[in-house]
């Protein structure tokens, strides 16, 4: 299971962390779009999660990832690390056994967030509206869709990226990749895996993530952004998240679409797709993965749908508004 040319550092971070020259167990856990590869072992009857890094590049640096889950697991958000090295690509930390969400769920995520972005300062890699601007201008160079939805879809978005701050200097250490999968209940708290993206960011993008999954209401929203503020929030502070809702559903829209375009899949020339919250009440569940392209598709589309429903609603344009008078 693990691959021949990581077997001899497998072996070393087994012998270095716990002294033994192999474990008892081994399960493949995946469904992600990482390209690392991750275990959960079993050693001396304790379970541990063992990731192996296959590919390295400017957002696969494990300098960067094990530096900040070191700073995370120091502050107790992240499980206790092992082993991490840089050289072999291997880490071992603790495994997670996750139970269910309680009730207080919207609360409990965003005190998380509000503990990460409290940490010292992660490196800074790329500033989110510059990527996101590069994905735009490749999904409407493919012409994936029919001209008249790709143009309503620039045209947002041309709002978005006209009144944001980009250039913010308020970045704080984010962990970038907030889906239910890295975030993890333990029946007493949420510890957050899987660092791969972590750098200095935006705290807003840090917070629309989970919000696909776990804010359903304006009293969700009011939860949520009032227990990672620590107070209630103010009209500016609601704008500015929802223009950050909005730029990431385009974010997951014009990706997901761009991989299934590049896997030679064909796309239909619709938007037609499930509904928001019942989609990812699905992925929550396990119900559904987005391991095959069809899958992306349809997740590609329920996220372009809701910005495009959001976003030719009053509140977008208050929003914008809001945002634009507080930078002007």
């Amino acid at each position: 299971m693990i691959p021949e040319n990581k077997q001899e550092a497998v072996a070393r971070a087994l012998s270095e962390a716990f002294g033994v020259d192999g474990f008892d167990e081994i399960c493949a856990l995946g469904g992600g779009l990482s390209t690392a590869l991750v275990f959960r072992i079993v050693v001396r009857e304790k379970p541990y999660l063992l990731r192996v890094i296959m590919k390295t590049d400017a957002m696969n640096d494990p300098t960067r990832q094990f530096a900040c889950m070191k700073i995370a697991a120091k502050a107790g958000i992240a499980p206790r690390v092992f082993y991490a090295s840089t050289e072999d690509r291997v880490s071992i930390t603790d495994f997670v056994n996750v139970k269910p969400w309680p009730e207080n769920r919207v609360a409990l995520v965003a005190k998380t967030i509000r503990k990460v972005h409290a940490l010292a300062p992660f490196p800074k890699l790329m500033n989110y509206f510059d990527t996101l601007d590069g994905f735009i201008r490749r999904f409407q160079e493919r012409q994936i869709l029919p001209q008249h939805l790709t143009e309503e879809i620039l045209r947002l978005y041309a709002e978005v990226a006209r009144v944001y701050p980009r250039n913010d200097p308020d970045g704080v250490s984010s962990h970038n990749d907030l889906k239910p999968e890295n975030l993890l209940f333990d029946g007493e708290r949420v510890w957050l895996v899987d660092w791969e993206a972590a750098f200095l960011n935006d705290r807003y993008a840090d917070l629309a993530v989970p919000a696909n999954f776990f804010v359903r209401s304006e009293a969700d929203e009011e939860a949520y952004l009032r227990g990672y503020l620590g107070e209630r929030p103010d009209e500016y502070q609601r704008a500015r998240f929802f223009l950050v809702q909005q730029a990431a559903h385009l974010h997951y829209g014009t990706v997901f679409l761009l991989l299934v375009a590049g896997a030679g899949k064909p796309i239909a020339q619709d938007l037609d797709a499930p509904g928001f919250d019942e989609f990812h009440d699905r992925l929550l569940s396990g119900a559904a993965t987005l391991a095959g392209d069809e899958a992306r598709q349809e997740y590609a589309k329920v996220h372009l749908n809701r910005a495009v429903r959001d976003m030719r609603s009053p509140r977008f344009a208050d929003a914008v508004a809001r945002v634009a008078a507080q930078h002007a």
